[in-house]
């Protein structure tokens, strides 16, 4: 797609514009993009909503009660986080990439856009994606699984805020590094088994040995996964919301700093 097609209308005009109406123009335009890509389209809507049907079979065979969970508590947190990485994560990284090789990025820094507006409206149809599937699961799950009003909802929303900004800063920070669209699709992966398995999704860390769970607490998607949990459990202290909250602008932090010192903005030759 040539970067004509991603300018906004004001910009064809030779119009000044405001930030708003730059957003939503380049917003729009990857929609439309993300409307004709279906393995993406496939990534980011379906896999997340079919994945965590795949866990209640194990969360039936864990002691969760012990642990002050149920079979609720587990999945609809480990579903919401599997929306981030799928939704967002996974689905920017390409977005990145593919724009950065098409010479789309570079085109658009010639107009009146500003690179975090570029980046910023590439991602906020993955943003909204995931959103969306976020309360779509969790209204699923609370009728499905007979789960309870979440006792702190506060913290639930926090944590999902908080994994939509840092997992599109993370998918940025891997497109820095992948050369190619379908290397995408293997740089991406780290992070999303590292996350997977270790930041609460398949097993809470509730249930791990306390030296495992504290090294796993570190992780970038962990204290996104323990506010959405806690937030329903309303089991969290202060300290622990604190510390959820505090490594996760840490790891965003750090993202984002990758972003403006090594992101690409030419393709990868």
């Amino acid at each position: 797609m040539s970067a004509t097609t991603m300018k906004t209308d004001e910009d064809r005009r030779g119009g000044s514009t405001t930030v708003a109406g730059r957003l939503g123009a380049l917003a729009r335009a990857e929609l439309t993009l993300l409307g004709r890509s279906r393995a993406t389209l496939v990534t980011a809507v379906f896999v997340p909503l079919v994945v965590p049907f795949s866990l209640r079979t194990a969360a039936g065979e864990m002691n969760l009660e012990e642990h002050g969970l149920d079979v609720g508590t587990m999945l609809l947190p480990a579903a919401i986080a599997l929306s981030l990485l799928f939704a967002v994560y996974a689905a920017l990284t390409g977005v990145y990439v593919v724009r950065r090789e098409e010479l789309v990025l570079k085109r658009l820094r010639t107009g009146e856009l500003r690179d975090n507006e570029i980046l910023v409206g590439a991602a906020l149809p993955s943003l909204a994606i995931g959103v969306g599937q976020s309360v779509l699961l969790a209204a699923g799950c609370a009728l499905l699984l007979d789960m309870d009003a979440p006792r702190a909802l506060p913290l639930t929303i926090l944590g999902v805020l908080l994994g939509l900004v840092l997992c599109a800063a993370l998918g940025a920070v891997t497109a820095s590094w992948t050369r190619t669209a379908e290397s995408a699709q293997v740089t991406s992966l780290p992070l999303l088994f590292v996350s997977m398995l270790g930041s609460g999704v398949t097993v809470p860390l509730e249930v791990l040995p306390d030296r495992v769970a504290a090294v796993c607490e570190l992780l970038p998607l962990s204290p996104v996964v323990t506010l959405i949990r806690g937030g329903w459990t309303g089991a969290l202290s202060g300290g622990e919301v604190l510390a959820a909250v505090a490594t996760a602008l840490a790891w965003t932090v750090l993202s984002v700093f990758a972003v403006r010192r090594w992101f690409r903005w030419e393709p990868r030759r």
